[in-house]
């Protein structure tokens, strides 16, 4: 099986800055796409961003300009640096991977962190 193991969330004011880690191990395969996810209190999980095995980017409106999606191959990683976060940005962050296994794509997802951005 494959476990993603995710780091780096905490409690920051607004204007500072988190970076999350999310670090994929097992029988991975090839990894396709790696992203990240947010459910902030009282709604649905929502894009954050990805970033494809070509490192093609894709942002969600609300966070461009301010995040940055990158990813280390060699080490199954992916990493979000978040920079002016304002609270609006507090929600609990999960990571996403995409993996090509024999032909097959499976999915997965990391238990999540919090990110707390107090005003």
């Amino acid at each position: 099986q494959v476990q993603l193991v995710e780091s780096g969330g905490g409690l920051v004011q607004a204007g500072g800055s988190l970076r999350l880690s999310c670090a994929a191990s097992g029988t991975i395969g090839i990894i396709n796409t790696m992203g990240w996810y947010r459910r902030a209190p009282g709604k649905e999980r929502d894009l954050v961003a990805t970033i494809t095995s070509r490192g093609t980017t894709n942002y969600a409106d609300s966070v461009k300009g301010r995040f940055t999606i990158s990813r280390d191959s060699a080490k199954n990683t992916v990493y979000l640096q978040m920079n002016s976060l304002i609270p609006e940005d507090t929600a609990v962050y999960y990571c996403h991977v995409v993996l090509l296994r024999i032909g097959k794509f499976y999915d997965y997802w990391g238990q999540g962190t919090q990110v707390t951005v107090s005003s």
